[in-house]
């Protein structure tokens, strides 16, 4: 049998997958793959380098730090999070992630990612976090506040553009049993947004113009999918139980502690459930 886990993205929303992943650790559950996008990347490799409790913490130290987020960081940089503070300076040295836990972990784990030139998912195997930094940041420049990213001399931007809950690629790598974690409550779906926008800010990418349009669509199917597969009990999926105002780029360290928090409770009430659904 091989269980996959699907990480949904949302910025800092994404601390409610860190929660949940961290009471992983705790109970000992096991993955053999990983598919991630944004945030979900970003926290979800500390669940392979074991590292409980990291991501919160270095949010929360850093929340109101103008070096890590902001609009001063944009303005200066291009960038609403700074590419060389936040993706360099906290993961190298401030808080320095487990490389070597994470490659010993030898479970697969895919960063998703949008080709600005063709609008389409790509799914990077991540093989060392440190050495393919880029890639990170890749997955999760949103836009509008960041710059394309460069690597491996293609352009990227956010992967939730393009496929915001990867379910269908997780069952495309053959995955018997499949783990869903979202970061918006069941009640949620994804309104239309301006239709101009993309155009007047992308328009030289006419297929990324096109994905940023059609996101909402792509987005509310993922997510009937995910729920007639969570009603035939195929796979299993941990979303938040409640709404919980969080901003995407949010310097509220209360704000980030109950996002968590709610990670936390959400897994721990459901554990028992997964482990059964893992062990049937």
């Amino acid at each position: 049998m091989k269980v996959g886990l699907v990480l949904e993205g949302g910025a800092m929303r994404g601390l409610y997958t860190a929660g949940v992943l961290d009471v992983f650790l705790d109970e000992n559950i096991k993955v053999d793959g990983i598919i991630g996008v944004s945030a979900g990347v970003l926290f979800g490799v500390n669940y392979l380098s074991k590292q409980r409790g990291r991501a919160i913490r270095y949010n929360k130290k850093y929340a109101k730090d103008k070096r890590y987020m902001g609009l001063g960081s944009l303005i200066k940089t291009g960038n609403i999070i700074n590419s060389e503070f936040a993706y360099y300076d906290v993961p190298f040295n401030l808080d320095k992630f487990d490389e070597e836990t994470f490659e010993k972990s030898n479970t697969d784990f895919f960063a998703t990612v949008t080709n600005v030139d063709t609008g389409k998912p790509e799914y990077i195997k991540v093989k060392n976090v440190l050495e393919q930094m880029e890639l990170m940041r890749a997955t999760s420049a949103m836009p509008y506040v960041s710059k394309v990213v460069n690597f491996e001399n293609n352009k990227y931007l956010d992967g939730g553009i393009s496929d915001s809950i990867p379910i269908e690629k997780c069952e495309d790598f053959g995955y018997d049993k499949i783990i869903v974690v979202l970061t918006r409550p069941i009640d949620y779906r994804k309104k239309k947004s301006n239709q101009l926008i993309p155009k007047i800010v992308y328009g030289k990418y006419p297929n990324l113009v096109k994905a940023i349009n059609d996101r909402y669509i792509n987005y509310n199917n993922s997510l009937e999918k995910i729920m007639k597969l969570e009603e035939d009990e195929s796979i299993f999926v941990i979303r938040p139980s409640k709404t919980v105002k969080i901003k995407r780029v949010e310097k509220d360290k209360e704000k980030l502690q109950e996002i968590y928090d709610l990670g936390i409770q959400d897994c721990k009430n459901k554990i028992e459930y997964l482990k059964e659904y893992l062990e049937k």
